[in-house]
């Protein structure tokens, strides 16, 4: 099924089911107000959506209204935990090289990941706001699942039938931030925005044969002002699946209910797919040319990342976004 959340009701928005189509929804607030609400009850509340799911996929019902994806929230707008991973090792490589810095081996047998900023996440239409262009405004696509809760320790094997959802992010970076935050040795803060993610989340039954139960086969497409930036292949070159990550991220703690792992940028080895984010594009560059030539976003750039199914039809809806200025409060 198809779950999205509607800017209405609140910071947390209001729960909604959504046709496979991506032409129609329902909001279901006597089976649960939120998404979370869903998520920390699943197991009595899975049936009820699929339910509601299947009967609006039959016919519409008389309170089913036309699903706008604009007016879509994340579907967590804000979530108790969000860990995001560098799982495209190849992408991690890449980014060293271009700095001529060598990669640990342990980068292939131990999972790169950090804990995000979480309390506000950003709708799928939603404008990538920064006060500069100079802080290197970037996109980076990716995928993340959604899971309930975990145990601590739990083994890779386990982890896949802890995923309950999943769905498409755009990972914003301020990538001239970046560096001095990382040379602290703390991590990263000011160089992660807020994230955004697809207009709807969907449960791995609906990816049919392209989901294993560890990664998504299939292809995101990342077009910047029209034009494609890339078409990654996201089953290929993915170093760590999902349950890797999840168990990884498990390993001392549990994770509960709502927690949403990223994969990290998409990335292949074969370049002719392109990339996924501006500063793999650069990399490249830099490597070839000895110098980058394209730049990053700037104001009224307009991103698209996007996943079609076998048949041509968008599976999580369209992530759109502009780049804007932010206009702070006149008393900040």
């Amino acid at each position: 099924m198809k779950l999205a959340t509607l800017k209405q009701g609140g910071r947390d928005g209001t729960l909604a089911v959504v046709s496979r189509d991506l032409t129609r929804a329902i909001a279901v607030p006597e089976i649960a107000r939120t998404l979370q609400a869903a998520l920390d009850d699943w197991h009595e509340v899975a049936a009820p959506l699929r339910q509601r799911y299947e009967k609006l996929n039959a016919g519409a019902p008389g309170d089913a209204l036309p699903f706008q994806q604009a007016l879509a929230a994340a579907p967590l707008p804000r979530a108790y935990q969000w860990l995001d991973a560098s799982a495209y090792v190849n992408h991690v490589e890449l980014v060293r090289k271009a700095r001529g810095a060598e990669m640990p081996a342990s980068f292939w047998t131990d999972p790169l990941m950090y804990q995000g900023g979480s309390d506000s996440f950003i709708g799928p239409c939603d404008p990538i706001l920064a006060e500069s262009e100079d802080w290197g405004i970037d996109l980076e696509g990716e995928l993340a699942v959604i899971t309930d809760d975990v145990p601590m320790g739990v083994s890779a094997q386990m982890a896949a039938k802890h995923i309950r959802l999943v769905m498409l992010a755009n990972d914003v970076s301020l990538r001239n931030l970046i560096p001095g935050e990382l040379a602290k040795g703390f991590g990263f803060l000011q160089g992660k925005p807020a994230t955004a993610f697809s207009p709807v989340a969907v449960t791995p039954s609906e990816l049919g044969k392209a989901w294993d139960g560890h990664k998504l086969h299939l292809t995101l497409d990342v077009h910047l002002n029209g034009n494609r930036l890339g078409q990654l292949a996201t089953g290929m070159d993915m170093t760590f699946d999902f349950p890797t990550l999840i168990a990884h991220a498990a390993r001392t703690r549990e994770l509960e209910a709502g927690t949403i792992i990223g994969s990290g940028t998409v990335s292949n080895v074969d370049r002719s797919k392109g990339s996924a984010c501006l500063a793999e594009t650069r990399m490249l560059e830099t490597l070839r040319d000895g110098k980058p030539r394209t730049p990053f976003l700037r104001f009224a750039d307009r991103v698209k990342l996007e996943m079609l199914d076998a048949h041509g039809h968008s599976i999580f809806g369209a992530i759109e976004q502009i780049v804007q200025k932010y206009t702070p409060p006149a008393n900040r």
